[in-house]
């Protein structure tokens, strides 16, 4: 029973690390928001082997520095308008987010929107591995006239 006690804590300590985070983002706190993650992270947003061109900021990163290029490079291009993390799933060090979010593609003023799923692992309250999953294509229409 101990152990299960235990376990649960972690997940709820892991879920409150990474609402913090979304809550960081949605405040446009984009600093306080990249201490939530470990100096050498695993990160790749969105995670594809083949990332079409026009998504430039598609490609692995794996440290806090490179993770606020990953920003930057998207902020350069997208004006995003909406991010919505709307369910969490946590279970040990893992942390599961469902979620929609909408942007603009600032040299076309083409809007889109899509669904996504992100997958956070969690050591010592800092993000150490994180995965973003959507699908590329709506991005894209957006960035063509």
């Amino acid at each position: 029973m101990i152990i299960n006690e235990r376990v649960k804590g972690l997940a709820e300590q892991n879920e409150r690390v990474v609402k913090q985070h979304f809550a960081f983002f949605g405040q446009g706190n984009l600093p306080d928001a990249l201490e939530l993650f470990a100096e050498d992270v695993d990160f790749q947003s969105p995670v594809t082997k083949n990332p079409p061109e026009e998504i430039s900021w598609a490609k692995p990163r794996y440290s806090k520095k490179d993770v606020a290029l990953f920003f930057k490079e998207l902020s350069e291009k997208i004006q995003v308008k909406k991010m919505e993390a709307m369910f969490f799933t946590c279970q040990n060090d893992r942390v599961i987010v469902e979620g929609r979010n909408g942007g603009v593609v600032k040299a076309t003023g083409r809007g889109y929107e899509h669904d996504w799923v992100m997958v956070f692992t969690l050591q010592d309250e800092k993000i150490c591995r994180a995965r973003h999953y959507y699908d590329t294509a709506d991005i894209v229409a957006a960035f063509r006239d």
